[in-house]
């Protein structure tokens, strides 16, 4: 069986328990050089085979995983974050589906909740914003019907832009025909790695702050008003609001 695991968003100690288990006792490992912190697999068997997929293809990465399964070896795909999110696990799964093998995936924390996490922030505040759109600028990768950023940015809800700090100058200006210029935004480079940074700022002038940052790519952009200070608390909580395992009391 092939296992499919999320190495989360840097910091190895966020890496889950299970992920740990199967990677330590990993025969083969294949891993997204370009993203995943090498210290996730610090604790690897000496004699395992480590495989960087930063440089081979989809047919290279299959070939591998075909040849440790018919060597009876234990065979562990490592993506960043979690492989649901911009993960291209999927076509690796479904070539697995047509050579017969099994695999698993364990799910890992993405890097957008690392960023969240770091900016100390909640992304579905009450009365300012319970919806939260991860995506992505188009690029050399198009977007479906309906998908482009001022489409999505309509809505005006918590937004996470992955894989596009590179064109945030141009994100930036288009999202403000949305949010408007004043709209608290953030990027968060490598969050929860040792070299991890932070820019704060509004739409205005966050492309130039990242630009002063150095920060050009593995980079998320955060958008919304969860930023600010300004929100409704929680009626979960509130001393009146009788729910399932509490009756509120009348004031």
């Amino acid at each position: 069986m092939v296992s499919f695991i999320g190495a989360g968003p840097g910091d190895p100690e966020l890496l889950t328990i299970k992920g740990k288990r199967l990677i330590d006792s990993a025969d083969v490992i294949i891993y997204a050089g370009s993203l995943v912190n090498p210290e996730v697999l610090a604790d690897a068997k000496k004699d395992a085979l480590i495989y960087n997929s930063a440089g081979m293809t989809l047919e290279e990465v299959l070939a591998v995983m075909k040849e440790g399964e018919e060597s009876g070896k234990k065979v562990v795909r490592v993506h960043t974050g979690d492989p649901a999110v911009y993960g291209a696990h999927r076509e690796q799964m479904d070539a697995l589906d047509e050579m017969g093998i099994s695999y698993e995936v364990i799910p890992g924390v993405s890097s957008f909740l690392a960023a969240a996490a770091v900016l100390k922030k909640e992304y579905t505040l009450p009365g300012v914003s319970q919806t939260v759109i991860l995506t992505r600028m188009e690029g050399r990768t198009p977007m479906p019907e309906g998908e482009k950023l001022l489409d999505l940015a309509k809505h005006r809800a918590t937004m996470v832009i992955f894989l596009s700090v590179g064109m945030l100058e141009e994100m930036c200006a288009t999202l403000r025909q949305a949010y408007g210029p004043d709209t608290p935004a953030a990027v968060v480079y490598k969050a929860t790695w040792e070299d991890q940074k932070i820019v704060r700022g509004t739409l205005t002038d966050l492309a130039k702050k990242a630009e002063e940052a150095g920060i050009r790519k593995t980079a998320l952009t955060v958008v919304g008003d969860f930023l600010g200070d300004d929100y409704e608390l929680s009626r979960l909580y509130d001393k009146t609001f009788t729910h399932e395992f509490r009756k509120g009391v009348e004031v």
